[in-house]
């Protein structure tokens, strides 16, 4: 496979989840091939120092991929602008990115995934992301990969001609958007996306993927995504900026390449209907919310 897209790793102050997410990245078919850029992050609080260091110490040992470039930020820039500066920087200088955060696990399948859907797609100004985590969702007739609306986070790709398109201004977004265009944003209101963007403009979260995915949408554009899942998160034990601890959206990696990929430029309603289904049922009963609720509290006592 020519033309590999170079592979951007975000990691911050969790040296155990980097290791793993490493581990997991070099057994990927095309990790020997392929470049790997890893950017870590400064440590905001003195608190943070020492698990900062730990983190960069290891990444210092890595091997296993053609190049590996470390890019060290002296300041805390904080997972949103560090995000935003290495996929541009990188999209810029190869046309292209992987990315990856600290704390996903993935398919040897993965790269090759991601590179065959760059190649496939690159001139097809209606696709403008490549995600590779997907939901258990109960259709099971759903083709390998498919078209749909939202991009998820969890290892992405995309490229430099999609990638222009990112408005990072919030109030340039929102303005965009009228109750129609809010409630097929938020997939007939079953997902909290708009909440996402009003707490963003209010300060409460600092996230640079809700901006990327109404950029997508706003543009009409189209993301690629495996009906089951080749990575997992493996953050979600409260460690994470913006993770609790929960399982809801944990997943079993599909052990298989993907062999099909899409000809129609368009979504696959089957998948959108599975999709919406899952996020209207994604927190369960009561009984469960609240046990997630109770754990969630204890998890965050405890760890003060």
């Amino acid at each position: 496979m020519q033309n590999l897209a170079p592979i951007a790793l975000f990691v911050y102050n969790r040296p155990q989840h980097t290791e793993r997410t490493v581990k997991f990245l070099k057994q990927n078919e095309l990790a020997a091939e392929s470049r790997l850029f890893i950017f870590s992050d400064g440590a905001k609080t003195t608190a943070d120092e020492d698990k900062v260091k730990e983190v960069r110490d290891f990444i210092k040992k890595t091997e296993g991929f053609k190049s590996i470039e470390i890019i060290e930020s002296k300041t805390n820039l904080g997972l949103a602008n560090s995000v935003i500066s290495g996929v541009s920087r990188l999209t810029k200088e190869y046309g292209q990115v992987i990315v990856f955060e600290d704390d996903l696990i993935s398919s040897p399948f993965t790269l090759t995934y991601f590179n065959e859907a760059l190649n496939r797609y690159r001139n097809e100004e209606k696709v403008m992301h490549i995600g590779a985590y997907m939901y258990v969702l109960s259709d099971k007739n759903l083709p390998e990969s498919f078209f749909y609306r939202a991009a998820t986070s969890w290892g992405w790709a995309t490229w430099e001609r999609a990638w222009e398109n990112f408005e990072p201004n919030i109030n340039t977004l929102m303005k965009q958007f009228d109750a129609k265009k809010r409630s097929a944003f938020s997939i007939d209101k079953s997902m909290n996306f708009w909440k996402q963007m009003q707490d963003f403009k209010k300060g409460k979260n600092n996230s640079w993927a809700i901006r990327w995915y109404a950029s997508i949408f706003l543009k009409g554009g189209l993301t690629l995504n495996p009906s089951q899942s080749l990575v997992n998160n493996i953050g979600h034990d409260g460690t994470g900026v913006h993770s609790g601890m929960n399982d809801i959206y944990n997943v079993i990696i599909n052990p298989k390449p993907i062999k099909e990929f899409p000809t129609l430029l368009e979504e696959n309603t089957a998948a959108y209907t599975a999709i919406k289904i899952f996020l209207q049922n994604r927190k369960g009963s009561m009984v469960n919310r609240i046990k997630r609720f109770v754990k969630e509290k204890l998890h965050q006592y405890f760890s003060k």
